[in-house]
């Protein structure tokens, strides 16, 4: 196949179709160096660009990379109450009603491993509250627990 920019579907389904064909004709690992090698990472770069720009794939709700997090820790919201400070606060964001300040990203990043990019998509509306209204989270007793679930 002549490799070339993507520009149709046909022509990424062709792309993909000879991918399959390489991979699936050879028993044994592609030897990078070879004609055949050099052939897959091209048409491999070519596919991922078409589709990084065909078939983009949004960062999830910050809300569901939370639920999706704790369901993976089997955690409960009551275990993840002191990220937010305290179980009403992690209910009302849990439930859309309160937005995730700064110190919550940087909580919920730090002690259950959420990427940041989870966290900020969509929330326009993360504000650092004055320095006399923040509260030092207990957080010791969380971080001991996760580091258990690992």
């Amino acid at each position: 196949m002549k490799t070339k920019i993507l520009k149709t579907e046909n022509e990424y389904n062709e792309a993909c179709e000879r991918i399959y064909s390489l991979i699936k004709s050879t028993e044994n690992a592609i030897d990078p160096d070879s004609a055949e090698g050099e052939e897959l990472a091209i048409l491999s770069l070519l596919v991922e660009k078409y589709e990084q720009e065909h078939f983009p794939v949004e960062a999830p709700d910050p809300i569901a990379a939370i639920k999706f997090r704790m369901e993976q820790m089997n955690l409960r919201q009551v275990d993840i109450a002191p990220l937010f400070g305290g179980k009403t606060r992690a209910s009302e964001v849990l439930h859309g009603k309160r937005p995730l300040t700064l110190k919550m990203i940087t909580l919920l990043n730090r002690y259950l491993g959420i990427p940041l990019e989870s966290l900020i998509v969509g929330n326009k509306e993360v504000k650092l509250a004055p320095e006399s209204q923040q509260k030092l989270f207990k957080v010791e007793p969380i971080k001991k627990f996760v580091e258990s679930q690992r």
